[in-house]
């Protein structure tokens, strides 16, 4: 069977996906290895387990007599990068986006190129310390000099996987334009401060053009890697007819609207929305809420509170009408925000008089926030929501979402690993005109 490989690289899993020429998984295997600490004793990703996981499994999938691998591609998250030296050696851990910088270089910089506000605009990247990953670069060269003089190459993370079996230096639009500091958005090219700096960072290149390689003897087309994000969103974009925004559920809820190209505005910015760019290099403006967790924490308390079993919300039938009741009230949840444990301990439980209401109450007002983070990236061509991940199988979610859009077309997908699959994609494209996302109307 001919199929195409997928490393999807998170922060807690590690996942390997074979897809045949249907984009159906044919075999998914999953490992996760134990954080290590890097030379600054804070913790990190063991990328040596890393390394020697996705070789060995290479090896074994090109020995493999019940599957043929024509094309292998990576995608993880961002915010992280890879020093190599001049015979392309990896110099350092895999630092942490969590790592607090040493120096203060991102305030060095803001000053430096504009102010804050400006440069935040121009690179469509919030003040996020680490996670602007431009910064983190500039934190290496400043605090640690020893190291900075043997660096020769600067990868992104899902270049760097992609350059284990090619042994290529590149880069791609996805993982450059999202967040890092390093994309100047008004003019398409890296921002003037990384020349100033002189960094040499490799142009980007076309995400969807693989490099040909030998591999034990057999012919592989080895993607370049993408940012997990735009992967994500690549099977709504090549079967979508309508503008979308997609609310993509989990731990984390992030609304991607890739047809809202405006600038960045402050509001916007100081709202934790951001630009990053899509495999057709366009900006996709996002906002984010960290509703899965949110959901969780604050739904424990719920069932600590009425004795019942933690995951006994999963069986609570939906009222339609005790939506619409409590769409119209004010927020009883969060109405001051959320603190920052996430769990809103102002809320009086003994006013529920029973679980299916209080749960019904929290869900509401948890959209109610998700509403709000959607408007931020919404603009007037937007008729169509797909929300996908986790929460598509919460119906008091789904269907108060779509009573505060009554104006729109609420869709879920049954999508899974959308973020392996855009990856796939990308190094199939002869087999797109025959896909089917699996969209269900709410």
């Amino acid at each position: 069977m001919k199929v195409t490989a997928v490393f999807d690289i998170g922060k807690t899993n590690k996942k390997i996906l074979l897809f045949d020429r249907g984009f159906r998984i044919v075999h998914q295997n999953e490992i996760v290895f134990p954080e290590i600490t890097d030379d600054d004793d804070f913790r990190c990703d063991d990328i040596e387990k890393l390394e020697e996981w996705i070789l060995e499994t290479m090896r074994e999938l090109t020995a493999s007599e019940e599957f043929e691998v024509t094309a292998v591609n990576f995608a993880t998250y961002g915010a992280t990068v890879v020093y190599l030296d001049e015979n392309g050696k990896r110099l350092t851990p895999l630092y942490n986006y969590e790592k607090p910088l040493i120096s203060p270089v991102d305030d060095e910089t803001y000053e430096r190129y504009g102010g804050k506000t400006e440069f935040c605009r121009k690179t469509a990247s919030p003040a996020l310390g680490a996670l602007n990953s431009g910064f983190q670069i500039l934190d290496l060269k400043r605090s640690k000099p020893e190291v900075w003089k043997k660096v020769k190459h600067i990868l992104h993370f899902p270049q760097y996987l992609s350059f284990l079996l090619t042994g290529k230096i590149v880069s791609e639009h996805t993982s450059i334009g999202c967040h890092t500091a390093m994309w100047d958005f008004d003019e398409m090219k890296y921002h003037q401060w990384l020349n100033d700096e002189d960094f040499s960072l490799p142009e980007p290149e076309d995400i969807g053009k693989p490099v040909t390689v030998g591999i034990n003897g057999k012919t592989i087309d080895v993607g370049i890697g993408i940012h997990d994000s735009s992967a994500s969103l690549v099977p709504y974009l090549v079967s979508a007819n309508e503008n979308f925004i997609l609310i993509s559920t989990g731990t984390w809820c992030i609304n991607m609207n890739p047809f809202n190209h405006s600038p960045l505005s402050k509001d916007e910015l100081e709202n934790d929305c951001l630009n990053f760019l899509s495999i057709n290099m366009k900006p996709v403006k996002s906002s984010r809420l960290f509703l899965g967790r949110i959901h969780d924490l604050n739904v424990q308390r719920l069932s600590d509170h009425f004795d019942v079993p933690s995951d006994f919300y999963k069986t609570v039938e939906v009222d339609e009408d005790m939506i619409q009741s409590l769409i119209k009230k004010e927020a009883v949840f969060f109405k001051n925000g959320v603190s920052a444990d996430h769990i809103d301990n102002s809320v009086d439980l003994n006013g529920f008089n029973n679980f299916e209401l209080a749960y019904h109450s929290l869900t509401v007002d948890l959209a109610r926030m998700v509403k709000y983070s959607v408007d931020l990236v919404m603009d007037d061509d937007n008729r169509h929501l797909y929300i996908t991940g986790g929460f598509t199988r919460n119906r008091i979610f789904t269907k108060t979402i779509s009573a505060f859009y009554k104006d729109k077309e609420i869709y879920t997908s049954d999508i899974d690993n959308a973020t392996s699959l855009g990856a796939a994609m990308l190094l199939q494209k002869d087999d797109l005109k025959d896909f089917d996302p699996g969209m269900k109307k709410v």
